[in-house]
């Protein structure tokens, strides 16, 4: 798939809405485990998803600029690419 494609974007938004799910997922259900988890649990949960989302970030950002500059060899490495 070539950088900056369409391809390339149908990739990018579907993992920028999983990532968007994952986070509302937790603001959900976080509420709820708030009360049957110690708190120390559930801000290691929290801790995990933000980590989960900080580097499906940083590798959005590193996969644009290898587009950008090289030959676009990085890949989003997606399970939905064929």
């Amino acid at each position: 798939m070539s950088c900056f494609s369409l391809g390339f974007w149908e990739q990018v938004c579907i993992l920028i809405v999983i990532a968007i799910a994952v986070f509302r997922l937790w603001n959900l259900l976080s509420g709820f485990l708030m009360q049957f988890l110690p708190s120390v649990v559930v801000e290691i949960i929290r801790i995990v998803i933000w980590l989960v989302i900080a580097i499906f970030c940083i590798h959005l950002i590193f996969e644009l600029i290898g587009c950008m500059f090289g030959a676009g060899g990085l890949s989003l490495g997606s399970p939905f690419r064929r």
